[in-house]
């Protein structure tokens, strides 16, 4: 089943395999490149290719490395490349398909960690997102310029322009180095709508003057 050919959360897996990893942020149509080397994830992507080809992407929330919390949301991506080096590492390509809660975490024999996911809360984003209510392009990318500016960063203004409102949001909610806190409220946004607001609130955080809040 290829990436855009989910059409309803029975199409789902009940159980799924999860990745926790503190700042990769997976999002539904977005694409995640991982570089997969501790034997644990390595047994994980093996089992994958030769499943459903989908793992859960969570955030690690504190703990002990080796089992850290997990977020209480995440985002299921299907591998949809897939390499392995000299090493014995897998290069492997996610695609973000659907995000899901946690239900529970399941007791497994498996080196990786499974949970019961539920799909029903973000079935919506199977389907292509409404772009028509987003913030404006012109409010988003001043944002960003102000806190490029500020963060003495770059950036490809020419792509920026040029990039769909939706790849451009999820671009930038991957890619901006933010906390796990607050990627965490990126991807726990209800819509594509409330994605870019938060994403606008937090560019302009950085920004001396502007009174975007705190994160709690």
């Amino acid at each position: 089943m290829s990436a855009g050919h989910y059409r309803k959360t029975s199409d789902l897996p009940e159980v799924l395999a999860v990745f926790p990893l503190p700042g990769a942020l997976l999002l539904p149509r977005w694409q995640l490149p991982l570089n997969i080397f501790e034997p644990r994830y390595l047994n994980m992507i093996d089992d994958a290719i030769s499943g459903s080809r989908l793992i859960g992407m969570v955030q690690a929330m504190g703990g002990p490395k080796a089992r850290p919390g997990l977020a209480d949301v995440g985002c299921a991506g299907r591998i949809t490349s897939y390499s392995e080096t000299e090493d014995g590492r897998y290069l492997i390509t996610l695609t973000g398909i659907a995000r899901f809660a946690i239900r529970d975490e399941l007791d497994v024999t498996t080196p990786y960690r499974k949970v019961r996911p539920d799909w029903a809360p973000y079935e919506s984003d199977l389907f292509p997102a409404n772009d028509t209510d987003l913030p404006s392009r012109d409010k988003l990318v001043g944002a960003l310029r102000a806190y490029v500016a500020i963060n003495k960063m770059e950036a490809d203004w020419s792509a920026v322009e040029d990039a769909p409102l939706e790849t451009l949001v999820n671009a930038l909610c991957s890619g901006c180095p933010f906390s796990t806190i607050e990627k965490q409220a990126l991807i726990e946004a209800p819509t594509l709508k409330a994605r870019a607001e938060t994403l606008i609130t937090l560019l302009r955080m950085d920004v001396p003057g502007n009174d975007g809040g705190t994160m709690q």
